[in-house]
This record gives structure tokens, C-alpha cells and sequence, in this order.
């Protein structure tokens, strides 16, 4: 296997990173992001980079407040998937969280088994008040979202894998 090194997100990842959400958004795994939105919030991605091949996988860590972020638009390139790529971009948006001196990270995912095993336990959406009024209430799927809420405090250790 290729080494991956995980690194802060550069402009020019930009269409990777797309490309590689759009795959999972068109199958309804996921949120589309537009081009136009990830080069907003570039400096939210952090990305995972194959020695070769490139660009294999993204995540964001979106700061809601001087406590919490969100870990959010994590996917990983269907040719790279099961080599632990989802797990290592989730860690180093935990690690960021934790150079930042947050105390809490959450998602809203599909994926509730995968951020399990990384500490998170499940949340109701209402303890996530910035993110559902500032964020979801614009979102089409609001009123019927299926999506989990999910959270873990950036200071408890990951248990190890299974």
C-alpha cells in the first residue's frame, strides 16, 4: 500500500476533493458540496494524499462555536476505501480540534457504526442548536432528515480498531 499523508486542504485540491463528494452524493450517501462552496471553506479540509495517485480522500472540521466543530464531508475515494483512509482524516480533524482547544466534536451522518468505533456516541439534534438553525434549517432534506447526530469530546482517547 501507498504511504497517505494527511495535510491541510490547498486550492488546488479543489476538484479532487469534488469529484470524489460528488461520487457519493449522487448515490444519496451524502451532501453535495459545489466547487464554489469548497474553495469557501478550504481552509475547513484537511485531505489524504497517496504517494501515488494523489488526492484520495477529504473531511472537513467546521468551527460552530469557541467549543464545538463539526467533522463533516468526510469520504474517501472508492478505490482507496477499507485501507483505514476515513478513520485517519477523522483522527487528524480531532487532533486539529484539539490544537484549537475545543472541547467537542459532531457529525450528522450515515455512517453512525464507522463514528461509533471513533468514540461518538449518538445526540439529539436539538443539543446541536448552531448547527440545526444556522446551518440545516437552509438544507432541502430539513424536515426530513435521516441523517444521525453524533458527537465525542476531542479529549477521550480513540479506542483502537477491530
Amino acid at each position: 500500500m501507498a504511504e497517505i499523508r494527511y495535510r491541510p486542504a490547498r486550492l488546488a485540491d479543489v476538484p479532487a476533493m469534488g469529484a470524489i463528494i460528488t461520487g457519493f452524493a449522487d448515490q444519496k450517501l451524502m451532501l453535495q458540496r459545489s466547487q464554489s462552496e469548497l474553495y469557501e471553506n478550504v481552509r475547513d479540509f484537511l485531505v489524504a494524499e497517496a504517494e501515488v495517485g494523489g488526492i484520495c480522500g477529504c473531511v472537513a472540521l467546521h468551527i460552530d462555536t469557541d467549543r464545538i466543530a463539526e467533522v463533516k464531508a468526510l469520504a474517501v475515494a472508492s478505490s482507496a476505501q477499507g485501507l483505514g483512509i476515513g478513520r485517519g482524516l477523522v483522527l487528524a480533524a480531532i487532533d486539529t480540534a484539539r490544537e484549537l482547544g475545543l472541547e467537542r466534536v459532531f457529525c450528522l451522518t450515515y455512517q453512525a457504526d464507522f463514528f461509533a468505533k471513533l468514540g461518538f456516541t449518538k445526540v439529539d439534534r436539538a443539543r446541536l442548536p448552531d448547527k440545526v438553525w444556522g446551518e440545516c434549517v437552509r438544507c432541502h432534506r430539513f424536515l426530513d432528515c435521516d441523517e444521525v447526530a453524533m458527537w465525542r469530546l476531542v479529549d477521550v482517547p480513540t479506542a483502537a480498531p477491530n
